[in-house]
């Protein structure tokens, strides 16, 4: 690997609509997980700053809940509030690609689901007992653990349940 700083970074969010949390079953046509359930979210482009006024002298700020609000939006449809840091993970894909992934916990504002093609072709509101049901990417079902926790007001690092 060339540059040691250069990583893929993406943004999540495990979205809750009265007490249900919103997974996401990925097109097969998708690279990586392909039919796999997962949560909502996306990559941050630079388009998402660069074409805005800067926030102070020299940056942009709340540029990750920005993403993943668009993120959201085109991918499901929906509008979200309340963004709350949960946990990040990083892997280095096949393709050799270092991928930074920032997961969050996110209130439902409105909106109905509205897949965007290619992207998922199924979805789920589910409790965290319904979600062990589901072929979650490896690490989502904990992640939803944190979640359920976290809004009990119980603070942790991810592990594996």
């Amino acid at each position: 690997m060339k540059n040691q700083y250069l990583h893929e970074v993406a943004i999540t969010a495990i979205i809750v609509k009265d007490n249900k949390y919103l997974i996401i079953r990925r097109s097969l046509s998708k690279k990586r997980f392909p039919g796999m359930w997962t949560v909502p979210g996306g990559k941050l482009e630079t388009n998402d700053y660069l074409a805005l006024k800067k926030d102070t002298k020299h940056y942009w700020y709340n540029v990750l809940e920005k993403t993943l609000k668009r993120e959201v939006k085109e991918e499901v449809g929906l509008r979200i509030k309340n963004i709350a840091y949960l946990t990040s993970l990083a892997t280095v894909h096949k393709d050799g690609q270092p991928s930074l992934v920032i997961s969050c916990l996110a209130d439902y504002v409105s909106g109905k689901i509205k897949l965007q093609q290619n992207e998922a072709d199924d979805f789920a509101w589910v409790s965290l007992k319904e979600a062990r049901k589901y072929q979650l990417i490896d690490g989502i079902y904990d992640e939803l653990v944190m979640a359920e926790k976290q809004r009990k007001g119980e603070k942790g690092e991810w592990e594996r349940g």
